[in-house]
């Protein structure tokens, strides 16, 4: 299993960023496929889940109405679209299924 995050970055607060992460090793479209977060010293917590076909979604309290997640089977591709992006929304952010995770992409707001 290879999950690889991207489109992290620096923005400012109210700003939006669009996570991608890309799957291969095993059959995507077979399984729900989980967004989390860790921030400095802090553990890591999902943000947002979704379903193997994609109908089916939850997030943290923390993040409803702000961030969308969905899934493209036919790329083996999972978006985290955050938007009103908040400081404490500062974190390293990983894609995670079947227990592996990937490297993780670093988001930062900051005014």
């Amino acid at each position: 299993v290879q999950l690889v995050e991207s489109g992290g970055g620096l923005v400012q607060p109210g700003g939006s960023l669009r996570l991608s992460c890309t799957a291969s090793g095993f059959t995507f479209s077979s399984y729900a496929m989980t967004w989390f977060r860790q921030a400095p010293g802090k553990e890591r917590t999902p943000v947002a889940v979704i379903s193997s076909g994609g109908s089916t979604t939850n997030y943290a309290d923390s993040v409803k109405g702000r961030f969308t997640i969905s899934r493209d089977n036919a790329k083996n591709t999972v978006y985290l679209q955050m938007n009103s992006l908040k400081p404490e929304d500062t974190a390293v952010y990983f894609c995670g299924v079947l227990g592996y995770w990937g490297k993780g992409i670093q988001v930062t707001v900051v005014s």
